[in-house]
């Protein structure tokens, strides 16, 4: 049983870089996540906002609403996500660092 020689580190993060940073980088590779996060909380606090005034609905019914909302925002994100990737990289042809490393 062989142990490494150094340390684990993620495989696409650089040493010297901060978490800020590598928060950015991700956030320009894949801009749709914040935005689905983002809708997902919206969602929630919309949810817990709109608690007092339910009416005579159930709270499990108000609770599963909300819940499909959320997850509906993070699906129609994730989405439009995979859509703006195929689009960058089957119409485009921008190439991503992925196949640009491994064509060397």
């Amino acid at each position: 049983m062989s142990t490494p020689s150094r340390a684990w580190s993620p495989a696409d993060s650089k040493p010297e870089e901060k978490q800020g940073m590598r928060l950015l980088r991700k956030t320009k590779e894949n801009p749709l996540v914040p935005l689905g996060l983002t809708g997902c909380a919206a969602a929630a606090a919309y949810g817990i906002y709109t608690l007092r005034t339910r009416g005579d609905r159930k709270m499990s019914v108000h609770l599963i609403h909300t819940r499909v909302a959320a997850q509906g925002l993070v699906v129609g994100a994730m989405t439009l996500g995979v859509l703006y990737s195929m689009y960058k990289e089957y119409i485009l042809k921008i190439p991503t660092d992925e196949h640009t490393t491994s064509s060397k």
